[in-house]
C-alpha cells in the first residue's frame, strides 16, 4: 500500500478486496449515468492536476463517483460522512484497485473521523465534496486555514447547507459551495425516492416489522419526508406527520395523511421516523408517552433528532441489544422502547442506503458540478451558490438516455412565442 493511504483494514486482505470489488461492480452495472460521465472524462480530462477531497459514505456507489473523478484526471482523498455507513470491503478496493486515498474504518469513533477529517484537509486539496458540511467547516478551521486556496466546494445534504448558509451570513465561509442537494433531480428523486425506500428497508431489516395496519408517524414533511410516509402509506400503515411548517403540513393533509402535533402522535404511534435536521426533534415528553414497544429511528443527517441522554435519563437500567441494531430501553412503568442504530441515520447504519440507481443521478449531478468548479471556480465568490440549470437538464437528458426515452423539442416558432409578449 503507498505510503500515507489507509483503508479500514489491511488492503492486501483478498477477501475484503474482491467483496469490494464485487460490490462496486454490482453498483456500477446500476449506474449508467456516471459511466457515461467517465468516458467522457476520460476523454476530456476536465480535472487534470486537482486534487479533490470528499467527506461521503464510502459505499459502492460512491466508489463510482470516485472512478469518475479520477477518469478525469483528479487525485481523489475520501473519508467517511457516517462511522456506520462505511463499507469495509469497498474501501480496501478503492485503495488498492482504484489508487484512492480512503480514511474510514466502520464504527471509528468521533476521535478517528476528526482526524481523518483533518488528513483530507493537510492533503491541500482544491475542490471539497461534502455530505453535511464536516468538511468545509474543517477546512476553514485551525490556525492556518485551506478556505482561500480552494476553486470551491459540492454540498449534497439539507442539514449541511443550512451549516453554510449561516457560516455565508455570518461572514465567514470562504469559498464557493454548489447546492448540489438542491438541484431538481437530486430533491425529487435522491431525498423522495432514495430516502423513502432506503429508510423503510433499514427499518425493515433491523426489526422485520409488519408495516401493514400499524401507526407510523413521520416527523418532517420535506422531500425527504414525503418519500418516506408514501412508501410507508404503500406498505399498509396509518401514516401520521408532525411538522412545524404549516405549509407542508397543509400538503401532508390534502395528500390524505393524519397531520398533528408531535406529543399528540406520541401518544399513539407505533414506528417513529424522525427526518427534520433539528436537534431534540423526539425528548422527554414524547417518551413519556410512547405506547411499550414502540421503535424509533432517525433518517436525519446527524444522530441529533432523538434525544438519547433524555431516554436514557428516563430508563431504570443502561439499554441493552435486543438485536443487533436494537437497543431497549426499559422505563419504570416497565414500558420498553426500541431505538435503531444508536439514533445514527438508519438507511445506512442498518441497509445500504440509496438504491445504485437513485445515487447515480445524484452522483453524476456531483461529478458535473465538480468539473463546473473547475472550470469557473476561480470566478465565482465566496458564498452558497444554486448550481447552473443546465447541470440539472444534463443529468436529467442521459437518465431519460439510458431508459430509451425520447422526448419532443419546440420548434423555433414556438420557442419565439414563448419569450415575446405579444
Amino acid at each position: 500500500m503507498p505510503a500515507g493511504r489507509r483503508s479500514t483494514r489491511a488492503a492486501h486482505d483478498i477477501a475484503l478486496l474482491d467483496a469490494g470489488a464485487a460490490r462496486i461492480a454490482w453498483a456500477e452495472g446500476q449506474m449508467p449515468l456516471l459511466r457515461a460521465i467517465r468516458a467522457r472524462f476520460e476523454r476530456e480530462l476536465p480535472l487534470a492536476g486537482l486534487r479533490v477531497a470528499a467527506c461521503l459514505h464510502v459505499t459502492a456507489e460512491t466508489a463510482n463517483l470516485v472512478r469518475a473523478l479520477r477518469a478525469g484526471g483528479a487525485e481523489v482523498a475520501l473519508c467517511a460522512a457516517n462511522p456506520l455507513s462505511t463499507q469495509d470491503d469497498v474501501a480496501a478496493a478503492l485503495v488498492a484497485q482504484h489508487g484512492t486515498e480512503v480514511y474510514a474504518l466502520r464504527g471509528e469513533d468521533r476521535a478517528a473521523y476528526t482526524r481523518h477529517l483533518e488528513r483530507l484537509v493537510a492533503g491541500a486539496p482544491q475542490i471539497l465534496i461534502d455530505d453535511g458540511a464536516e468538511l468545509i467547516v474543517t477546512a476553514h478551521a485551525g490556525s492556518t486555514p485551506l478556505a482561500p486556496s480552494l476553486l470551491g466546494a459540492t454540498e449534497e445534504t439539507t442539514t449541511g447547507l443550512v451549516r453554510l448558509r449561516a457560516m455565508a451570513a455570518e461572514g465567514a465561509l470562504r469559498c464557493p459551495v454548489l447546492a448540489v442537494n438542491e438541484t431538481l433531480t437530486e430533491r425529487v428523486f435522491n431525498d423522495r425516492y432514495g430516502t423513502g425506500q432506503s429508510t423503510l428497508d433499514g427499518i425493515l431489516r433491523a426489526t422485520n416489522l409488519l408495516f401493514a395496519g400499524r401507526a407510523v408517524v413521520v416527523l418532517g414533511y420535506g422531500a425527504a419526508g414525503r418519500g418516506i410516509a408514501a412508501r410507508a402509506k404503500g406498505a399498509g400503515a396509518v401514516v401520521i406527520v408532525c411538522e412545524v411548517d404549516p405549509v407542508r403540513a397543509l400538503e401532508a393533509r390534502m395528500e390524505g395523511f393524519q397531520v398533528m402535533t408531535a406529543r399528540a402522535a406520541a401518544a399513539i404511534g407505533e414506528v417513529f421516523i424522525t427526518v427534520t435536521g433539528a436537534p431534540d426533534v423526539l425528548r422527554r415528553e414524547h417518551f413519556e408517552l410512547m405506547p411499550d414497544g414502540a421503535v424509533i429511528a432517525n433518517a436525519g443527517h446527524f444522530d441529533v433528532e432523538i434525544s438519547l441522554g433524555q431516554l436514557a435519563a428516563l430508563a431504570v437500567a443502561p439499554p441493552h441489544a435486543v438485536l443487533p441494531l436494537v437497543d431497549e430501553y426499559e422505563l419504570g412503568d416497565g414500558r420498553r422502547l426500541h431505538v435503531l442504530a444508536k439514533g445514527r441515520v438508519v438507511n445506512l447504519a442498518a441497509a445500504a442506503g440509496h438504491p445504485a440507481a437513485v445515487m447515480d443521478m445524484s452522483f453524476a449531478a456531483q461529478a458535473l458540478a465538480v468539473a463546473h468548479l473547475a472550470r469557473e471556480g476561480a470566478q465565482l465568490q465566496a458564498g452558497v451558490h444554486a448550481p447552473p440549470l443546465e447541470l440539472d437538464h444534463e443529468v436529467a437528458r442521459l437518465k431519460l438516455a439510458s431508459l430509451g426515452i425520447e422526448i419532443d423539442v419546440l420548434s423555433a416558432a414556438q420557442e419565439r412565442y414563448l419569450r415575446s409578449f405579444r
